[in-house]
């Protein structure tokens, strides 16, 4: 009865002590996660808070920032790129902000985003280099928004310049979205750069007609037609001297507005005088010899 009963002291003091054992870690496991959350908890509050009213002064700035592009004399060219550049850096030095907040080193944070622009460098190889040749672009400028250009076989004017694409509508109500790294691979000619335009309109009339009466009439219809310019001064040349005919050259200039008004209208009216003139257009001419 006697070992009965120490076996079961024996066995109490064991569970007691296990049970002391236990609850102690626990208590120091909750104690270190109260005093962790004491520590970082309101450190993680404050980031958070600090990341939203921080955002706010940034979108404030922005909308100040583009007011204040909007009445300055800054280029239509390069208020997006700014723009978006500015946002961009502002959003950068408030997140290290707020990692600093948090109790993440800087220079640790700095080191992750500078791992994470590799990274994604290597992911957007492509879009990388359209945007540098959008700055390029920007930079040395061979064009701007409202410009008439030539690009990739696309002619339209430019409406906007972005860092990573081009936009351009078309005569025909077209927008095409074109990469800047095509722009600047290829060949860009801007229409716009001297502010007017020489339409070459060639036209035949048959040999033995009168040819200084031609060009006095072709001349006639581009000097009373509103949208050829007067200076610089349309023109009317023999332009070649073809196997059926004399080919005249129309050499009237426009506005890049008026450019199609002019290359379908005026050559219509032009085409309509010389008809009412009764100069006929060359046909296929063959001599032929007979031996006798």
């Amino acid at each position: 009865m006697q070992n009965t009963e120490k076996v079961l002291s024996t066995a109490t003091n064991v569970a007691t002590e296990t049970g002391n054992t236990v609850l102690g870690s626990l208590t120091g496991f909750f104690n270190s996660i109260q005093e962790g959350a004491g520590q970082y908890g309101l450190k993680i509050v404050g980031g958070i808070v600090a990341l939203i009213i921080g955002l706010w002064i940034v979108k404030m700035i922005m909308k100040a920032i583009k007011k204040t592009f909007d009445k300055s004399k800054v280029d239509h060219t390069l208020k997006p790129f700014l723009v978006t550049l500015v946002s961009f850096l502002l959003k950068v030095l408030l997140f290290i902000s707020v990692a600093g907040i948090v109790g993440i080193p800087t220079a640790t944070f700095a080191a992750l985003l500078a791992a994470v622009g590799l990274a994604i460098g290597g992911a957007f190889n492509g879009s990388l280099g359209h945007m540098a040749a959008g700055v390029m672009l920007l930079v040395f400028r061979p064009f701007k928004v409202g410009d008439l250009i030539e690009t990739g076989g696309k002619l339209g004017f430019v409406k906007e310049i972005s860092v990573f694409v081009t936009i351009l509508e078309t005569f025909q109500n077209k927008t095409e979205i074109i990469p800047n790294g095509a722009i600047t691979a290829g060949t860009i000619t801007n229409l716009t750069t001297i502010g007017n335009l020489r339409v070459d309109m060639p036209f035949g009339i048959q040999y033995g007609t009168d040819i200084e009466k031609a060009k006095k009439i072709v001349m006639d219809v581009m000097q009373r037609d509103n949208k050829v310019m007067q200076d610089p001064a349309p023109r009317v040349a023999v332009n070649n001297l073809g196997p059926n005919g004399v080919e005249l050259l129309a050499l009237p200039y426009s506005t890049c507005d008026d450019y199609w008004d002019v290359y379908w209208d005026t050559r219509q009216r032009i085409v309509e005088a010389l008809g009412e003139a009764r100069y006929d257009a060359p046909l296929p001419q063959r001599i032929v010899t007979m031996k006798s």
